[in-house]
């Protein structure tokens, strides 16, 4: 977990600018939660609209709470809510990155529906942007090396990251976290590739953020600006 830290990390930032301006990026802003309710319905449900009713409950409740608070709050929010299940078995597709409607609509999701979820919900109750970043990761999961996305959240600059992760009900210390690897993380903000000194990072990051991209756009027109 040496290549975690902030300050003297895994490689250099890319990609700031035109691109990401480009991107919409969800503010420190409550959802339409209404917007999100009508949406919810139509789709999925009545119990989709229990599920938004209920985060819209945790978001109010964690508003306001010392970011240590927070990030408890959601992290096991969404740990005990959603099912954990891929994207070939809930989308039938073989990577879909969903919004958190399309999350709490379907009550189930893979790991990087549920590292999203997790960023918009602390965007949303005020957790600055530089200090969360979705992190890619290579998980040890029963000795096999396996791709992963965790939520990275940074006390501050200098510190090492917690760990916002669905394997695992506990946040922890990215020291603590030895079957995680890092490959690059990004936020709405830039890039970060790169977790070592001679290490590249797996397959394209312009393309998975092509889906970055087009998750946000899908926020904003159901109801998260």
């Amino acid at each position: 977990m040496l290549y975690f830290r902030q300050s003297g990390l895994i490689g250099k930032c890319l990609a700031i600018g035109a691109f990401f301006l480009a991107i919409p990026n969800p503010q420190a802003a409550l959802p339409n939660v209404e917007k999100m309710l009508q949406l919810a319905q139509a789709r999925y449900g009545s119990p989709a609209v229990l599920a938004v009713n209920q985060w819209r409950e945790v978001l109010v409740k964690a508003k306001g709470q010392p970011e240590s608070d927070q990030i408890v709050r959601i992290n096991d929010f969404f740990n005990q809510k959603i099912l954990f299940l891929d994207d070939v078995v809930v989308w039938k597709k073989a990577d879909y990155w969903a919004t958190p409607l399309e999350f709490l609509g379907r009550g189930e999701g893979d790991c990087e529906d549920f590292a999203i979820a997790k960023y918009v919900s602390l965007r949303s109750i005020g957790v600055p942007q530089d200090k969360l970043r979705l992190t890619y990761v290579k998980a040890q999961l029963n000795g096999i090396s396996q791709a992963h996305m965790v939520l990275a959240y940074y006390p501050s600059p200098r510190q090492e990251p917690l760990i916002l992760d669905n394997l695992i009900p506990e946040i922890r210390q990215a020291s603590r976290r030895n079957d995680l690897y890092p490959v690059f993380s990004f936020n709405s903000e830039g890039l970060w590739v790169g977790s070592g000194p001679s290490e590249k990072s797996s397959g394209n990051p312009t393309a998975r953020l092509s889906r970055w991209r087009d998750v946000l756009e899908r926020m904003q027109e159901e109801g998260i600006e």
